[in-house]
C-alpha cells in the first residue's frame, strides 16, 4: 500500500500540554538538526523552535555567516520565511515567485524553477508577496508546492526542483512542464483563458501564501484584487480549493460567499452573492492534522469602506473558519466583523495552542490577532469563545446608502494590546501646547471609537475625513506575525499605532485612480485613490498621539492576562533631537514599526533599529520582557524570522528586503567555507 507523510504531524500537536513539554525536551537534547518546517515552523504557526544554542551570554557574538542576493530574481519585499528541511533550505523570491533551494551552510544556490510569464501573471498585485513554500513526504519522497501569481500550484522534487511525474494536468501553455501543474482556476467555476485569466470584467484572483499540506491533502488559500484599490461592485469569491497531494486530484471547495441553500446565504442581500467577491484568505493558513482541522483566516468583501451595494453581514467576510480538511465541509466558524468597511480583514495565520486554563485544564486553543489590536480566541475543536465575546452597539453610517450592522463582536479577554479609536485623551501631551496642536490638527477630522464608520466627501458637518484607528495597518499585521511558546502558552504580538483618514469619494471619480480595476459597474463611493486620504499631521513632527508608537505584548493565553509590554527598538533621533521636545523626557517611544520574530528555548528574538536608525537584532526573556542580548545587524527585517539547527549550530534567518541573512555563532562560517 502506498502512504503519504507529512513532516511535522508529530511536532505540531500533542494530545496535551506535557506530550509537548517531553517532545520539546527530548529535541534540546540532540541539538545537531532541528528542522523549520513550514512557513511558521509547525503547523501551529507559533514560530517556535527548541533550539538553544544561542544564549544571553553568547548573543553578543553571533555574526552574519552567509547572505543570499535575491536581486537576479528581483527580489524586493523579502516577504518569504525559508524552510530548512532534510537540509536544504527553500524559499520564494522575486515576481515571478521563483522557488530556490539554497545551501544552508553556505548561502549557494543549488537549484531554481522559475514559471513562464503570463498576462494572468503579471498582473498579480502581491506576485511579490510569496511568504514561502508548502512541503510534504509522497511515497518516501520530499515535494515542494507552490501557488505562484498567476494562480498555479506546482509540486516539485524536493532533491532536484524538477516537477513532479505523474502530478496535474498538462496547462495549454507554450514552456510549462508537461506534469507537475494544477491550473487552479479550472476549478473556482468562472469561464477564463488559460493564458490571460478571468477576464477582468468578471474579477481577479491570485495568492500570497504558500499552500499548507495536512493529512494528503493541500489546501489553497488565495488572494483579490486589494479592496482599496477597487470602485466597481464585481468580482469573484476566494473559495478555498483542495488537492492530493500525490496526484494534484481536485478534492473540494468551499464558497466563503454562501450560494443558496448554505449556511449564512441570507447574509448576502441584493443578491450580492451572485456578483461580488474577495473574501479572500491572502494571509496563512494553519491546521491542527490529529484532529483533521484547517483555519482559513478571511479577507474583507469587494471593496474596502464602502458596502452599500451589498447589505446584510457579509458571511465569511473578516473571519475565521475551521474546516475539515478531508471533506471541506464547516466544522465552525466566527465573524470578527459584521459588513466589514474599515479594511479589517485577518492579517496574520492563527496560531494554535494546547494550554492549561486555570479551573478547566487543558484546552486545544486558536488566537487570532487581529488589526483590530484585539486577540480573538476559541477553543480550536469546537470554536466556542475562551472568554466571552460580546455584541456591543457601534455608530451607524452617514454614507448614503450605506447600512452597517448595528453591532460588533467585543473582545471582552484578553485586554487589548493597542489603540482602539482614538479622542482627545489620547492624543499627545508631552506639553500643553503640543496637545493643543494636535486638537487642532484633528480639527478637520471626526474622531471616535475603534469602529469609527467613514464618511463621504460631501457630508453634513462638512469635516475632511474620518480617523479610523487602528486603520488598516495599524494594530497587528502582515509583517510582523505574532509567534508563540508552547512550552508556556505565552502569545507575542508585535503591533504599532497607525490610523487611516477615511474619505469616500463618487465611485466615477475614484474610478479615475485605477488602471485595469476589476468589474463593469461602479459603486456608489468608493476610497481616495488608495488605502487613505490625506492624514492629519502635527506642525512639530511628531506623532499626533501618545508614545508607544509600537510595542511587543506578552500574553499568558492559560489566563488571558497581559504578562508584559515592551517598546520595540530605540526612540528615533527625528523624536529625541526635535526641538518642540527639548528638555524633555519622553522615554522610549518605540520606533513604530512592525517587528519580526522568533521563540526559542532561550528567549524572545526580535529585528527593529537603533535611535540612529542602525538595524538591530534584540534578544528579550520572555518571562520578564528584559533585553537579555542586542547586536548590530547588517539589515533590518522584512518578515517572520526564521532559526534552525544544521551540524550542531543555530542560525537565525533574516528576511533583509531581496536578500536573506544568515545570523550564527562563529563556528558556522568557519565550518562553512571549510566543507567548500
Amino acid at each position: 500500500m502506498q502512504t503519504l507523510l507529512t513532516r511535522g504531524n508529530s511536532l505540531a500537536f500533542g494530545s496535551a500540554l506535557a506530550a509537548i513539554l517531553l517532545l520539546t525536551s527530548n529535541l534540546v537534547v540532540a541539538q545537531d538538526t532541528i528542522e523549520w518546517t513550514t512557513l511558521g515552523n509547525d503547523f501551529a504557526h507559533t514560530r517556535y523552535t527548541p533550539a538553544n544554542q544561542i544564549t544571553a551570554e553568547n548573543f553578543s557574538e553571533l555574526e552574519v555567516a552567509w547572505e543570499w542576493n535575491g536581486a537576479s530574481f528581483n527580489a524586493v519585499s523579502g516577504r518569504s520565511t525559508p524552510s530548512f528541511i532534510n537540509g536544504k533550505l527553500y524559499t520564494v523570491a522575486g515576481a515571478a515567485r521563483s522557488v530556490i533551494a539554497l545551501d544552508p551552510k553556505t548561502g549557494e544556490t543549488l537549484w531554481t524553477y522559475r514559471e513562464p510569464n503570463t498576462p494572468r501573471g503579471d498582473y498579480s498585485m502581491r506576485a511579490d508577496y510569496g511568504k514561502g513554500v508548502g512541503y510534504a513526504e509522497v511515497d518516501g519522497r520530499g515535494v515542494i508546492y507552490i501557488i505562484s501569481p498567476a494562480f498555479f500550484l506546482t509540486a516539485l522534487d524536493a532533491d532536484t526542483g524538477i516537477p513532479l511525474e505523474g502530478f496535474g494536468k498538462p496547462v495549454p501553455i507554450d514552456g510549462f512542464p508537461e506534469s507537475g501543474v494544477v491550473d487552479l482556476l479550472g476549478d473556482l467555476g468562472h469561464p477564463y483563458d488559460p493564458y490571460n485569466g478571468i477576464p477582468l470584467e468578471t474579477g481577479y484572483i491570485t495568492s500570497s501564501s504558500p499552500p499548507i499540506v495536512v493529512n494528503g491533502t493541500i489546501i489553497v488559500g488565495n488572494s483579490a484584487e486589494q479592496g482599496y484599490h477597487q470602485s466597481r461592485i464585481e468580482n469573484v469569491p476566494g473559495d478555498i480549493l483542495a488537492y492530493d497531494a500525490r496526484t494534484g486530484d481536485f478534492k473540494w471547495k468551499f464558497n466563503v460567499i454562501p450560494k443558496p441553500g448554505e449556511y449564512g446565504h441570507e447574509t448576502w442581500e441584493n443578491d450580492a452573492w451572485e456578483w461580488t467577491g474577495d473574501v479572500s484568505s491572502w494571509a496563512p493558513l494553519s491546521a491542527d492534522p490529529e484532529n483533521n482541522l484547517v483555519f482559513i483566516p478571511t479577507n474583507s468583501a469587494t471593496i474596502d469602506y464602502y458596502g452599500g451595494f451589498r447589505p446584510g453581514d457579509n458571511l465569511y467576510g473578516a473571519a475565521i473558519i475551521a474546516l475539515d480538511t478531508r471533506t471541506g465541509e464547516r466544522a465552525w466558524h466566527f465573524q470578527m466583523v459584521k459588513h466589514e468597511i474599515w479594511n479589517f480583514d485577518n492579517p496574520t495565520a492563527p496560531v494554535l495552542l494546547d494550554l492549561n486554563m486555570p479551573g478547566r485544564g487543558q484546552v486545544p486553543a486558536v488566537a487570532q490577532v487581529t488589526k483590530q489590536a484585539w486577540v480573538y480566541a476559541f477553543d480550536r475543536i469546537t470554536g466556542e469563545p475562551l472568554w466571552p465575546i460580546v455584541d456591543r452597539p457601534v455608530p451607524p453610517s452617514i454614507v448614503p446608502g450605506e447600512v452597517l450592522s448595528p453591532t460588533q463582536p467585543h473582545v471582552t479577554k484578553p485586554a487589548p494590546y493597542d489603540m482602539q479609536g482614538i479622542g482627545i485623551d489620547d492624543l499627545v501631551d508631552f506639553t500643553p501646547e503640543l496637545r493643543a496642536q494636535a486638537i487642532e490638527a484633528m480639527a478637520d477630522y471626526v474622531m471616535g471609537p475603534l469602529f469609527n464608520p467613514p464618511i463621504h466627501d460631501t457630508n453634513p458637518e462638512g469635516k475632511y475625513a474620518a480617523m479610523n484607528c487602528p486603520g488598516g495597518s495599524g494594530g497587528a499585521n502582515i509583517t510582523a506575525p505574532a509567534v508563540a511558546d508552547p512550552t508556556s502558552g505565552y502569545l507575542f504580538v508585535s503591533s504599532h499605532k497607525a490610523c487611516f483618514a477615511l474619505r469616500l469619494l463618487p465611485g466615477e471619480e475614484s474610478d479615475l485612480f485605477y488602471e485595469n480595476t476589476t468589474g463593469t459597474t461602479l459603486s456608489q463611493y468608493a476610497s481616495t485613490g488608495g488605502a487613505t486620504a490625506r492624514p492629519p499631521r502635527h506642525p512639530a513632527g511628531i506623532p499626533l498621539w501618545k508614545p508607544p508608537y509600537s510595542r511587543i505584548t506578552a500574553i499568558d493565553m492559560n489566563t488571558g492576562e497581559h504578562a508584559w509590554m515592551i517598546p520595540t527598538g530605540e526612540t528615533p533621533d527625528r523624536y529625541k533631537n526635535n526641538p518642540a521636545l527639548a528638555g524633555i523626557d519622553i522615554g522610549n517611544t518605540g520606533t513604530g514599526a512592525l517587528v519580526p520574530m522568533v521563540v526559542t528555548a532561550n528567549m524572545l528574538i526580535y529585528s527593529d533599529a537603533a535611535s540612529d536608525g542602525t538595524p538591530m537584532l534584540y534578544g528579550i526573556d520572555k518571562a520578564t520582557g528584559e533585553i537579555i542580548g542586542e547586536i548590530e545587524v547588517p539589515a533590518r527585517s522584512s518578515y517572520g524570522m526564521s532559526s534552525w539547527v544544521l551540524d550542531g549550530y543555530q542560525y537565525i534567518i533574516l528576511q533583509t528586503g531581496s536578500t536573506l541573512t544568515a545570523m550564527a555563532l562563529p563556528g558556522a562560517a568557519l565550518e562553512a567555507g571549510e566543507a567548500h
